[in-house]
């Protein structure tokens, strides 16, 4: 039997077919039929216990992500470009579409920051809990005396939201900025201010796109980038009136990290909200991170209700 057939199953059906398969085990060809049915069953339990912690009326967002280097110098910008890989490379495997916005590249290596938009089903509700410093500890690759050094970086969640939601901008509470892309793009971006950088005087936001050869393309591109920081700074208004929760979350500020990569001296990557941990972070920096996402929706819904 093909595993096509056993993919469009129901979980009642697969767990007959099991059952059936664990009867008939002593038959070889079975057993293997039998083991390929348990993986799909396991993998489709898990679509759903995800699925059920994923109850927010935004988790089915599309989002920002935003990345910053913290103080480091090189240091930071290669890390901050490491996570980017491993977003991308999480994004990739789960076929996502990834978008740039903005990248601003480090003075010898890496990026000082970038802004990415990913789109695809639930990525909003995956990925929020990703949002705050993320720390590495190695032996850096930049020392020529091969010292150990402790790096930042900063990250950003924030729904795309949808163009139905109203979220109201005053023009003249916007300060609109042009310059000239940076980075490759062709003569035309070299020679013209295409980018826009735009900032909301009110509340301090800035957005800026340089991914598109038009200037106005690329307003167009950084207000809906403004809207969606706006409305995820008026939701995060109302949860901190509804409830103490938010009093206890660690403001995202180079001393409050909320997952440590150990590449020496030893292997290890815990995240510090759920305490778990994986001896395996290269896996990790490739992009395997479905554990800490799982981890930690299940640990915030446990918070919640307690």
């Amino acid at each position: 039997m093909e595993e096509a057939l056993f993919q469009g199953k129901s979980i009642r059906a697969l767990a007959e077919d099991i059952e059936a398969g664990i009867e008939l085990s002593e038959e070889e060809e079975v057993f293997d039929e039998t083991i390929k049915l348990f993986q799909i069953f396991s993998d489709k339990v898990e679509e759903l216990e995800v699925a059920s912690l994923l109850s927010d009326s935004n988790d089915n967002s599309h989002s920002l992500l935003t990345i910053n280097a913290g103080a480091g110098g090189t240091e930071s910008c290669d890390w901050a470009s490491m996570l980017l890989r491993m977003y991308i490379r999480y994004a990739e495997s789960k076929g996502w579409e990834v978008t740039f916005h903005d990248m601003q590249e480090g003075d010898e290596a890496g990026i000082k920051s970038a802004t990415i938009e990913i789109s695809g089903e639930k990525v909003y509700g995956l990925l929020k809990g990703e949002s705050g410093v993320h720390r590495l500890v190695r032996i850096s690759p930049f020392d020529s005396n091969a010292r150990r050094h402790t790096s930042f970086a900063s990250i950003y969640l924030s729904a795309v939201i949808d163009d139905a939601i109203e979220v109201s901008i005053d023009p003249s509470d916007l300060r609109i900025d042009t310059y000239r892309a940076s980075g490759a793009g062709g003569q035309h971006v070299n020679r013209t201010d295409s980018a826009v950088r735009i900032t909301h005087k009110t509340s301090g936001i800035v957005v800026q796109c340089q991914s598109q050869r038009s200037q106005h393309q690329n307003k167009d591109t950084a207000m809906k980038m403004l809207r969606s920081k706006l409305y995820e700074k008026e939701l995060e208004k109302r949860k901190q009136e509804q409830s103490e929760l938010e009093a206890g979350k660690s403001e995202i500020g180079f001393g409050s990290q909320i997952r440590s990569y150990v590449l020496h001296p030893y292997k290890m990557v815990k995240d510090h909200r759920t305490s778990l941990e994986s001896h395996a972070p290269q896996k990790v920096l490739d992009g395997d991170i479905t554990e800490f996402i799982t981890a930690y929706l299940v640990h915030s819904r446990r918070k919640n209700h307690s």
